[in-house]
């Protein structure tokens, strides 16, 4: 298959286990774009994104999309000038939406012998409209009707801005009146003025309007530049908070690496001084070698006493004839 990389180069062709491995490799989707080309192409895509990307496409054509409607005006050739006008206003109407208009004229009678009649009320009705809309079709005569068709000058997507932003406006307009309004101050005061010491009052009354005026504006602009200001406190104050909590952090840093080196140098310290009073333990070696003369291991243990178990006995008896008798030594049996 001809495969296609996902910014939209050629790749070339490739067989399809190498295409799936590319695919798994770059953790993107393997999509047959054209099955019945030869031979298939193929492109690496994120499926999930396009199909998104796909469904918004589609939602924002179906939002501009218009569907054109004809409406159906329909008149009598002896028809009334108030009811013509009605009629006139509505045609407007729709053709001012970005509808088309089907003007259709009802014959009944002898009448269908005056197509001429007809005509001539078409022609007018096309000339009022004129403003907004065009002929599309000339008047035509349908079995006991004549029809004709005027098309409007804008389409409806251009009628909707446009309405759109007529709604616009006048909110904005609204809004400014609201506003304007809630300046003022309303008098609620009583037919009897109550008494006062300002020199406003003693001033006439379109100066004191304006004085007014001009005092809101002031205020308004008073209150620009204080949010201003305040807004470049803030800032300054938020700065400053910033370097400070930088000047902070490098402190601690700072603070570390001094209780850090510190530690280091105790440690040291503790290392080096086991060392100096270990020389005197081997001077005192020597006198630590001299504990056999003080303590004789030989005479404590009773070894030797117990050594002559087998010939001891035999002189004793041999000294029986000895006037003089003896104690038994310890340790010998009677």
């Amino acid at each position: 298959m001809r495969l296609v990389g996902p910014a939209g180069e050629q790749v070339g062709i490739v067989r399809i286990e190498d295409a799936l491995r590319l695919a798994s490799e770059s953790d993107l989707d393997l999509v047959e774009v054209a099955p019945q080309a030869k031979p298939p192409v193929a492109k690496l895509m994120d499926f999930g994104k396009y199909k998104y990307e796909a469904a918004v496409k589609a939602r924002e054509a179906r939002k501009n999309q218009t569907n054109t409607v004809l409406k159906e005006i329909r008149f009598r050739l002896k028809i009334d000038t108030h009811d013509y006008e009605t009629k006139r206003g509505h045609a407007m109407r729709f053709l001012g939406a970005g509808d088309k208009v089907k003007a259709m004229i009802q014959f009944r009678g002898r009448e269908q012998q005056r197509p001429e009649m007809g005509i001539r009320l078409l022609q007018k009705f096309a000339e009022d409209v004129a403003e907004v809309g065009i002929v599309e079709s000339t008047p035509r005569i349908d079995g006991r009707n004549m029809v004709m068709v005027i098309g409007p000058v804008k389409n409806k997507a251009e009628a909707k801005a446009e309405a759109r932003r007529a709604t616009q406006r006048a909110d904005a307009k609204a809004a400014n009146e609201a506003v304007k309004a809630g300046t003022e101050k309303v008098d609620t005061t009583p037919d009897k003025a109550p008494m006062t010491q300002s020199l406003a009052d003693l001033l006439p009354d379109g100066y004191s309007t304006t004085a007014s005026q001009e005092a809101a504006e002031e205020a308004a602009a008073q209150k620009v530049i204080d949010a201003e200001v305040a807004a470049k406190e803030a800032a300054a104050q938020e700065i400053v908070d910033r370097e400070k909590a930088v000047q902070d952090k490098a402190d601690k840093e700072a603070a570390a690496a001094e209780a850090a080196k510190a530690a280091k140098a105790v440690e040291k310290a503790a290392a080096e001084a086991p060392k100096a009073p270990a020389k005197p333990k081997t001077a005192e070696k020597p006198a630590a070698a001299a504990k056999p003369a003080a303590a004789p291991k030989p005479m404590a243990t009773p070894k030797p006493m117990a050594m002559p178990k087998p010939s001891t006995p035999k002189p004793a008896s041999k000294a029986a004839p000895r006037s003089t008798p003896s104690r038994p030594k310890p340790g010998t049996s009677d």
